[in-house]
């Protein structure tokens, strides 16, 4: 692999048949190619990097769109109102090569308050043969008249299970081999998203040597496993473990790993039977505490959970 090759960008899904995770978009999508009711405007929403414009160019495609005819827009550069009048009078030419035009707006929310009321007027007539889809990572910032007018498709965060199966493909499409517990690790890294997921991958391809990827802990600055199992072990017991926590802060530990990493030590310890009742205690708090680390720090939130 050419080190200046994005892995996101080389292996991103072409097809329906590539995309996983997203059964519940695409079936819809799909139904709608094979009855040629296509809506005149989607918004596609859900966290970064989880494909909603890769989705959004497939549909294109298997609607028969040629690439002539399919706009992607940053809509971050793009938030005035006369950036969209000139869009919507575009719309209004006839495609070059395809039955419609697809114009892509990506982070949509950016748009400010006079360019989504100009762009409404766009989307209340449109032309027959053209598609918008909005695609935003914060939905709460479209205006409730933009949204109404809109299919709305809910992407979903990809679980670990299903980004680990993305790592093995890649990796073994790159010619190369990983064991369980560094596919775990890669994609815990990933931040629940496809993107940044296949970039920690590509940061660990160029770190190891030879064919075989393991023992990647040291490249992705991840804690030791028996770290966790003292602070599970202290938690039930009933010892003290700020003074472990301390100990992961100060070498720079992303707190959300080492927080993903808890869970699923804790998950170990149930399916083993250990100090079941008490690991199971602790388990359900630290689930339930886990929608915080969006808005805390996640060693905070982990010091709320053994403390």
């Amino acid at each position: 692999m050419s080190e200046h090759t994005s892995l996101y960008r080389k292996y991103r899904p072409s097809n329906f048949r590539d995309v996983l995770g997203q059964d519940h978009i695409v079936s819809v999508l799909q139904k709608a190619i094979e009855n040629k009711t296509p809506n005149h405007a989607y918004i596609f929403t859900g966290s970064r990097g989880i494909g909603k414009t890769s989705i959004a160019r497939i549909f294109a495609r298997e609607l028969g769109v040629n690439e002539a005819d399919i706009y992607e827009i940053d809509s971050a550069s793009y938030t005035g109102v006369d950036n969209i009048r000139e869009l919507i009078e575009s719309a209004t030419v006839l495609p070059m090569l395809s039955p419609y035009k697809v114009y892509i707006l990506d982070e949509v929310h950016m748009l400010s308050k006079n360019a989504f009321n100009a762009f409404l007027k766009g989307l209340e007539e449109p032309p027959k043969h053209v598609i918008y889809i909005l695609a935003t990572t914060e939905l709460n910032k479209l205006l409730d008249t933009i949204i109404s007018r809109c299919e709305v498709h809910n992407f979903k965060k990809p679980s670990i299970d299903i980004l680990s199966l993305v790592i093995k493909d890649v990796v073994k499409k790159e010619g190369l081999s990983i064991d369980d517990e560094s596919t775990k690790l890669i994609a815990m890294s990933g931040d629940e998203s496809f993107r940044d997921t296949l970039s920690v991958l590509q940061k660990v391809i160029a770190s190891v040597d030879g064919k075989k990827i393991e023992n990647i802990e040291h490249i992705l600055n991840i804690p030791d496993i028996s770290l966790i199992d003292e602070i599970i072990d202290k938690v039930v017991k009933g010892e003290q473990v700020f003074e472990n926590i301390d100990k992961l802060k100060q070498n720079n530990t992303d707190g959300k790993i080492v927080y993903d990493l808890f869970m699923d030590r804790l998950r170990s310890r149930l399916r083993e039977g250990k100090d079941k009742e008490k690991v199971l205690i602790l388990f359900a708090k630290a689930l339930e505490n886990y929608r915080h680390m969006r808005f805390v720090n996640a060693f905070l939130v982990l010091e709320v959970v053994c403390g």
